[in-house]
């Protein structure tokens, strides 16, 4: 029953990633992101072409994507499995960041994941991973002003503190109990691919940051259309 759970949540959250909204706000606009910037079809590069507003609707909607069935997720198999729900939890964020990242329908070709990935991590309801991790993504971004840097950093920190909770039992996971403690080991293992995954996504910009070439983060759009040059 748990492995079909495990797939049925995966296939469910990959359903839910296939909400491309960079891809659908661009379409209103009558703008292509993948043909603009960077070509994601994500929050960043949104904002860069289309501006504050469209980069704050794509956040929502990708955040929101993975969110929205990771809570409610959380919320109705703790009552049926309370020392593993969090495993499939994460199974149903994975399967929405994969979405996201690889859209069939888009060439598997869609965004970075880490709005999608956000919104999964906070579906998680745990209170210390949300407040540090966006401290920390807050503050590197503060600090370097490079968007892929905090991308990167706050990545990495979900698997960190994710690893750490577990293995100081602040997780749902009971690790003297065996069955409980190899969910939380598969649930780390998916969170650490979820994580090399996102990386693997900047390897473009790990390359222009080594280049000095990165662009750093500004809230005004940077990028302009045919549109714009019609103007």
């Amino acid at each position: 029953m748990t492995i079909l759970l495990r797939v049925l949540c995966l296939l469910g959250g990959y359903a839910f990633g296939l909400i491309e909204t960079g891809v659908l706000y661009g379409k209103i606009k009558g703008v292509d992101l993948r043909k603009y910037g960077s070509g994601n079809s994500g929050t960043t590069n949104a904002l860069r072409v289309l501006g504050p507003k469209a980069g704050l609707v794509v956040f929502i909607g990708d955040f929101c994507k993975s969110f929205i069935p990771c809570l409610v997720a959380n919320l109705v198999l703790r009552h049926f499995y309370p020392d593993t729900y969090l495993l499939f939890v994460i199974y149903l964020g994975f399967g929405a960041v994969m979405g996201h990242i690889f859209p069939f329908y888009l060439g598997f070709k869609g965004g970075k994941g880490i709005a999608t990935t956000g919104g999964a991590i906070v579906g998680l309801l745990n209170p210390w991973m949300i407040l540090i991790l966006l401290a920390l993504f807050v503050l590197t971004l503060a600090v370097t002003k490079y968007m892929s840097v905090a991308s990167i950093t706050l990545m990495t920190g979900i698997t960190v503190m994710y690893a750490i909770l577990l293995f100081i039992n602040k997780l749902c996971f009971d690790m003297a109990v065996p069955s409980s403690k190899a969910a939380g080991i598969e649930s780390l293992v998916i969170i650490a691919c979820i994580t090399g995954i996102a990386i693997y996504k900047h390897k473009a910009n790990i390359v222009r940051l080594m280049n000095h070439e990165e662009n750093r983060f500004t809230f005004k759009k940077t990028v302009k259309t045919d549109e714009d040059e019609a103007k």
